[in-house]
């Protein structure tokens, strides 16, 4: 009898281990359901291909032949990365890795917008990573403009269900003309379909792919509670195995998905437009449903006190 109990307390201390990858401060972490490994269908390109210096040349330093890159915040500047083409829908993938220790009010954004060509109408596809007053703690806020509607935020908030400061880990942007999917690790986080509810505010023009390190002191930890200390300077955050794939623009239109098919202004290079990318699998949908349920801690679709009238968006879920 004794034996059955102890072999059924190993059994049971055997499932609870394959349902917990780890614990931390905020409870248990889940370990996440298997997914499609969409980095893995695009190929690798250097940092040095794909982007060049957006600010603080000082503190980007170029890594493995220009295969990796670590941009650095301290008290002279944070530095940044821009793409040196713009894209009208594609696959945008870096692996990343961010500072360690105290972190408040750091900043690590991985983000795609066209602000500099389109002021007034801009559009902004956004992954913020957000220091915290504890050390090791991240924040992951995804957010989305369209047409310059960024009076209406749209925000939603994740805790990462890893340590993103000990290795790399992957965070991508599927943007298409069906919806724009956000995924770390290839599991999805968040996806916008583009519908009637939301169509006059999807992003609809070339962007570029940005990534930069900043002081976000006003806002970025606890509505600014808690600034950035610089005595734990520099924060280092480390980027590597670019992904880029997409329709790419050459001029300042904006064209549309025919064009980029056809149009020879445009690449040929579209095949995030396909049925192979146009919804989300079975298995994407288990990961989508797992992150948002024990993961996610806000979104702007539940912040009644933010706003009197949901966008037409949340109501049309």
């Amino acid at each position: 009898m004794a034996f059955l109990q102890e072999k059924n307390l190993v059994f049971f201390f055997v499932i609870c281990s394959s349902l917990l990858s780890s614990v931390s401060s905020r409870g248990a972490v889940y370990r996440p359901p298997n997914v499609e490994r969409l980095t893995d269908r695009f190929p690798r390109m250097p940092i040095t291909r794909g982007m060049g210096t957006l600010f603080g040349a000082s503190n980007i330093h170029l890594k493995s032949n220009g295969s990796y890159v670590d941009i650095v915040l301290d008290k002279t500047s944070g530095s940044g990365l821009v793409s040196k083409n713009r894209y009208y829908h594609g696959f945008f993938s870096a692996a990343i890795k961010l500072p360690k220790g105290f972190t408040s009010g750091v900043v690590l954004a991985f983000y795609m917008s066209n602000a500099d060509v389109f002021p007034n109408n801009h559009d902004e596809i956004d992954f913020e990573l957000l220091g915290h007053e504890k050390r090791r703690q991240w924040v992951l806020q995804t957010n989305m403009y369209g047409n310059g509607s960024v009076k209406t935020g749209r925000e939603e908030k994740v805790n990462l269900w890893f340590d993103p400061t000990q290795q790399f880990h992957q965070y991508t942007i599927l943007w298409n003309n069906h919806h724009i999917v956000f995924l770390v690790d290839n599991i999805p986080v968040r996806e916008v379909i583009n519908n009637q509810a939301i169509s006059s505010v999807y992003p609809s023009k070339p962007m570029s792919l940005y990534a930069t390190i900043w002081d976000a002191s006003d806002w970025a930890t606890d509505g600014g509670k808690y600034p950035v200390n610089y005595k734990y300077a520099p924060f280092v955050a480390s980027l590597g195995e670019l992904k880029i794939e997409g329709c790419m623009a050459q001029n300042t239109s904006s064209p549309t998905a025919a064009e980029c098919s056809k149009n020879a202004t445009f690449s040929s290079s579209n095949r995030v437009e396909g049925t192979n990318y146009a919804k989300l699998s079975k298995q994407q949908m288990v990961g989508l449903n797992w992150a948002r349920r024990k993961h996610m801690f806000y979104s702007y679709c539940k912040d009644t006190k933010r706003y009197k009238t949901l966008p037409a968006e949340c109501n049309a879920r």
